[in-house]
């Protein structure tokens, strides 16, 4: 069963792994650690996975803006992201982190139990 990560966040946090695939080249990074953030409109990607995968953004632009009101620019990529054995194709936002953020548009198609006692959580 997936963890919580409690290194990295206080309180411990929900995190999954992916997989990122260049639909051009096909070629892929596995093991993407993601913040599951039922708060998130939309799904980031860490800038330096989408370097890896040599992906150009897009000449879409989007304003982020954070819970204390912070604003900042993200460029949008096109990806294949496989989470939980489906694959999610489109445009998502990049993040300039060590670890990206799995937002509604992609969690809103997933039934998931979340099991803060026991610091775990499944896919039903």
């Amino acid at each position: 069963m997936p963890d919580y990560n409690s290194e990295s966040f206080q309180p411990a946090a929900p995190i999954a792994h992916v997989t990122l695939r260049n639909p051009e080249s096909n070629s892929e990074i596995m093991n993407v650690p993601m913040l599951i953030d039922t708060g998130a409109d939309a799904t980031l990607i860490p800038k330096a996975f989408i370097e890896r995968l040599a992906l150009r953004p897009t000449n879409k632009i989007f304003e982020l803006e954070g819970f204390d009101k912070a604003t900042s620019q993200s460029a949008v990529v096109v990806l294949q992201l496989i989470f939980e054995g489906r694959m999610f194709r489109g445009e998502f936002l990049t993040v300039d982190q060590d670890y990206g953020i799995l937002g509604r548009n992609i969690l809103n198609f997933l039934n998931l139990q979340f099991d803060g006692t026991n610091l775990t959580w499944k896919v039903m």
